[in-house]
Order: C-alpha cells, then sequence, then structure tokens
C-alpha cells in the first residue's frame, strides 16, 4: 500500500476521530484545558475534513473507469462500505459540534 494511501485512509480519519473525542471530553467535563488549543485542534480537524472524501472520490472514479473500459471486475466488499460510512459520519460530528462551547467555560469563569 502506497504511503499516501495509508495516510488517507488510516491517518485522516483516525486523527480527526481522536481530536474530535479529545475536544468533546474536555467540554463537556469541563476540563482545564487552554481554549486555544481546543480551537487549534478543531481547525485541524476542519482543514483534515477537507481530505477525508479523497479515499471515495478516487474509488469513485476508478470503478467507473474500469466498468466503462471492463478492464477488470471490482466487488465492493463490506469494508469499503464501513468505511465511507466512518468517514461520512465523521464529517457530520464535526460539522454538527458547536466550536464557541469551547469558550463557553472561559467565559464563565471571566
Amino acid at each position: 500500500m502506497c504511503d499516501h494511501c495509508f495516510i488517507a485512509s488510516v491517518v485522516v480519519p483516525l486523527l480527526k476521530m481522536l481530536l474530535l473525542a479529545l475536544i468533546l471530553l474536555t467540554v463537556q467535563f469541563k476540563w482545564q484545558r487552554n481554549a486555544n488549543i481546543n480551537t487549534k485542534m478543531y481547525r485541524i480537524i476542519e482543514f483534515v475534513g477537507r481530505w477525508s472524501m479523497l479515499d471515495i472520490f478516487v474509488m469513485s472514479i476508478l470503478l467507473a473507469i474500469i466498468k466503462f473500459n471492463k478492464v477488470a471486475s471490482v466487488e465492493v466488499e463490506p469494508a469499503a462500505l464501513l468505511f465511507a460510512i466512518v468517514v461520512i459520519l465523521t464529517m457530520f460530528a464535526a460539522l454538527r459540534f458547536d466550536s464557541r462551547l469551547i469558550w463557553d467555560d472561559v467565559n464563565e469563569h471571566s
């Protein structure tokens, strides 16, 4: 497997889920963390989110080329469907999160 495929397929979704979980935990349990760090992590999630659909896009184009030219046969296995579901759910989770919650605890103590 090529390096950029591993990064786009494994590292990007994993990084996105871990950072989002960390931000959610700090907001939910009001852990004393610097709000600037959480804001930077949220911006990283937004930036990484742009690239999270890259694999699905590439697979769709390759599938269309293969089907169009009848070069080979392709079967979509359950892992591809599950990967697409994880990517879509992490996109919705990042979009649904209200970044103002990061600063609520800071504003309450001021």
